[in-house]
């Protein structure tokens, strides 16, 4: 498990990301056009060699972005960018009432999972939540989604724990389990990077409560986490209305 985040982290290189920016790519080219349908998620994964827990993350960033949507039972497709929306970025309402709906469920099982991973965590599981923190803050400084990255810090904390079944919850869900962001426009991309900084700081709290096996600091920086971006979602929904009156 460690060896597998540890890889999935290695910058542009990652399997995410690498399988996110070909699709990316294939969309910006015109290969696939609004409307068009993307290779299956079983093609996907021959053609690049990843697994579907791989190929249903690169998908669920590219649907967090607004690129595509996924019909139930039809298949991938892609989304027309040309309408406008507030600050430039399309707001999905259902999408992100149906996130905050996945935190509520998240939060009483990852407060758990902080508490135990503080108790269990061995040397080098804890050397791979470092790992995962560390690059959320290469992300941040590179201007770079740290999405996928806050991802496998989650993953490495729930490794942590040594059940398999607090990463199967986050895996089900994907980066759907993971805050999103405001969205800003281009002349005020500060705001996005000092929300980004206040996320690495949140998990710092949490990667050192681990690290020095404090079972309640962890559970409480976690929880105090999970709040926040609870928050947050609702704020997003409040501008969303606000828009729309």
């Amino acid at each position: 498990m460690t060896t597998q985040i540890k890889d999935r982290n290695k910058g542009p290189g990652s399997l995410v990301s690498r399988v996110g920016e070909s699709l990316r790519t294939a969309i910006a080219s015109g290969q696939y056009s609004p409307g068009d349908k993307l290779p299956s998620e079983v093609e996907l994964t021959e053609t690049h060699g990843v697994s579907r827990t791989v190929v249903r993350e690169a998908v669920a960033a590219l649907r967090s972005d607004g690129l595509v949507e996924v019909r139930q039972g039809a298949g991938i497709y892609v989304l027309s960018q040309e309408i406008p929306a507030p600050f430039g970025r399309k707001i999905d309402r259902a999408r992100v009432s149906s996130d905050l709906e996945v935190l509520e469920v998240r939060a009483p099982l990852e407060i758990e999972a902080a508490g135990l991973a503080a108790m269990r965590r061995s040397p080098a599981q804890e050397e791979a939540i470092f790992d995962c923190h560390r690059y959320i803050l290469q992300c941040i400084e590179q201007n770079e989604s740290i999405r996928e990255a806050d991802l496998a810090l989650h993953f490495a904390i729930a490794d942590a724990t040594n059940n398999p079944l607090f990463r199967q919850h986050l895996e089900f869900h994907g980066t759907a389990a993971i805050p999103q962001s405001r969205a800003t426009p281009g002349e005020r991309s500060g705001e996005q990077t000092a929300y980004r900084r206040m996320i690495h700081t949140e998990h710092e709290a949490i990667v050192v409560a681990i690290s020095d096996r404090n079972e309640e600091a962890a559970r409480n920086a976690m929880r105090d986490h999970l709040r926040g971006s609870q928050i947050r979602y609702r704020d997003v929904l409040r501008d969303f209305k606000a828009f729309s009156s």
